[in-house]
């Protein structure tokens, strides 16, 4: 479960963690006014569960009232990637010198949590990570211990934060993972942390993302689910019995069952140049109307520009997965995007049969599969 930024900054704030004075707002009059109490400059900032806000024009900063309205005007009911603007946040500028980055998530290859720290603030950190991964400065957690001082100190340091601040920082990481810790989080992280010119610092920015199964007892963040959902598509798919999905900012859609041979898709659509657009797994043992759901909420997200179907038979029998895939695609004249597919295992030759439509792709090979996908995608793109 992934919380809006408003709703992760009140969590850091009670936490003892620096934000910026804000109010969300759901229609233009009250974006002015709350803009007007606080004095300008102010950020009109949309809230939706996707990356990249401010390239989307999803972020406005503002100077005086009639700004205000009219960047309130261009936000509410926007789309961005997929998803329609209801409600912002109307938040006091920050003056900075620098923008940091620090967060807390889990390194499954480690099997601990991992405090992370960056001089590069501001910027996505995947691609910081990609491009540069020295600047980004790691240490592993004893979940036994927590977080101990030395190490958020060593952290901060080895990140080349400024000395003036470095222990500031410190404290907001070690606040971190007790948030991370206490709230069952899997992910929590500000960027930009910005450092001030009187040398404080601000968390201008807050993610959080909850594990759905601890949800039975933390039941306040439990209240929050349905306002935190903002993909139509994820709501959905949470109506729909034994699918787990996430949605993501890439444009090529997977389905797989298992969730190890679904991040094994996505790692490929990756490795091949491609971009996910979403994580969907159906499971063990899916039956077809499953499978016709999947494809459905699929084919939907505008988002995507092609879909690969990735299904190693087990207890999934690979002919039922075959018609779940024809109920979707004998919708259409052609299906709406292009469609590659691989069964392997249990009635796959049979499951390959029933696949009737000629321009549905079959490829016998994991690599074919995702290759052929990420090239169907860049071609729609083109």
């Amino acid at each position: 479960m992934r919380l809006h930024e408003y709703q992760a900054k009140r969590i850091f704030s009670d936490a003892g963690i620096d934000t910026p004075r804000s109010h969300r707002a759901t229609c233009v009059e009250e974006i002015a006014s709350s803009a007007s109490s606080m004095g300008f400059p102010v950020a009109v900032k949309a809230q939706v569960h996707v990356g990249g806000r401010g390239k989307a024009g999803g972020i406005k900063i503002v100077e005086d009232v009639e700004e205000a309205r009219s960047a309130a005007k261009e936000i509410m009911g926007m789309e961005l990637k997929g998803e329609t603007v209801n409600e912002v946040l109307v938040e006091k500028a920050v003056d900075f010198e620098q923008e940091l980055y620090v967060g807390i998530t889990m390194d499954r290859s480690a099997g601990a949590p991992v405090a992370m720290v960056s001089s590069k603030g501001g910027v996505d950190i995947e691609e910081v990570a990609k491009e540069s991964p020295e600047d980004i400065a790691r240490v592993h957690i004893d979940p036994g211990l927590g977080l101990l001082p030395y190490q958020a100190r060593k952290a901060a340091y080895a990140a080349n934060v400024p000395k003036k601040v470095a222990f500031d920082v410190a404290d907001f990481l070690q606040s971190l993972y007790d948030i991370w810790e206490d709230n069952d989080a899997t992910e929590v992280e500000i960027n930009p942390l910005m450092v001030t010119s009187d040398d404080d610092v601000v968390a201008a920015d807050a993610v959080m993302n909850i594990d759905d199964d601890s949800l039975f007892r933390q039941p306040d963040l439990a209240e929050l689910k349905e306002k935190s959902y903002g993909s139509e598509f994820e709501r959905k798919a949470s109506n729909y019995e034994c699918i787990d999905y996430v949605r993501l900012d890439g444009n090529v859609g997977i389905i797989g069952n298992g969730a190890g041979l679904v991040m094994t898709t996505l790692d490929l659509v990756d490795h091949y140049g491609g971009e996910p657009a979403n994580f969907l797994d159906i499971g063990g043992g899916a039956k077809a109307d499953r499978v016709a759901h999947s494809l459905e909420l699929v084919f939907a997200d505008p988002n995507v520009d092609a879909v690969v179907i990735n299904i190693f038979g087990g207890i999934t029998r690979c002919d039922e997965v075959a018609k779940g895939i024809n109920e979707i695609v004998d919708q259409y004249d052609e299906p709406p995007k292009p469609l590659v597919v691989r069964l392997d295992g249990t009635n796959a030759e049979k499951g390959c049969e029933i696949l009737h439509d000629e321009n549905i792709v079959v490829e016998q090979s994991l690599e074919d599969v995702v290759k052929r996908a990420v090239e169907s995608a860049r071609k729609v793109k083109a």
